[in-house]
């Protein structure tokens, strides 16, 4: 994925300037700034879920400009992982089901995708949650579970707005342990935005964000 010369306004602000940046399978990237800097906005827009003003963004020779509407969705669903600060899991289904989901929506049969939840699960630990509802399991738990749900379907790029923002010291560590090595381990390019710098270190490639600048603070050589 390549973007280059993107602004997006809100309204007649200028919320992103002139931002560019790449990013390769399993490769990991970071971008930190402070509230209103304009990162996550960026990270909105890269997902294609945020129409940019002006600028390209290209994802395995697509612009995603010029997609049509059920191509993007399809290209969110089916290409790209999500994961929220809050986790953001479905009350009403298990864990499981909640793992399940991109799978489901994707067209795949129940069985086959329940399957391939509870592999993920339990490479993260959280098989014995299976049957179990989010108002069951812990923050920590449950951010696992969005993990899980973000990279069930082997995306190609996962986006994560603050994935450990809501957690302690130690489940953030352990979260981002998992998040990262089973991302890397399966050639899944991460894209995170993070006010941490201790998360932001373990990225192989960090940028910095203000006043809706992007500049490069470190890039490992791919």
């Amino acid at each position: 994925m390549s973007a280059k010369g993107v602004d997006l306004l809100y309204g007649e602000t200028l919320a992103v300037r002139d931002a560019a940046i790449s990013l390769h399978r399993g490769e990991v990237a970071a971008i930190t700034g402070q509230s209103g800097s304009g990162k996550s906005s960026l990270l909105y827009c890269l997902a294609g879920v945020l129409p940019v003003a002006r600028g390209e963004i290209r994802f395995e020779g697509c612009l995603l400009g010029e997609l049509e509407d059920e191509e993007l969705s399809a290209l969110r669903r089916e290409r790209f992982g999500f994961v929220f600060q809050y986790g953001e899991l479905l009350p009403e289904l298990t864990v499981e089901e909640n793992t399940a989901l991109p799978l489901r929506l994707a067209g795949q049969r129940k069985a086959e995708a329940l399957t391939a939840a509870g592999e993920v699960l339990g490479r993260l630990g959280l098989t014995e949650l299976r049957q179990r509802r989010p108002s069951q399991v812990s923050g920590g738990q449950s951010q696992r579970v969005a993990v899980a749900r973000a990279l069930v379907h082997r995306p190609a790029v996962v986006f994560a707005d603050e994935p450990t923002g809501s957690l302690d010291s130690a489940n953030a560590t352990a979260v981002l342990e998992e998040f990262l090595s089973l991302a890397r381990s399966q050639g899944t390019a991460v894209l995170l935005v993070t006010h941490d710098s201790q998360v932001a270190s373990r990225a192989d490639s960090q940028y910095t964000m203000r006043d809706g600048v992007l500049s490069v603070l470190a890039r490992d050589a791919k």
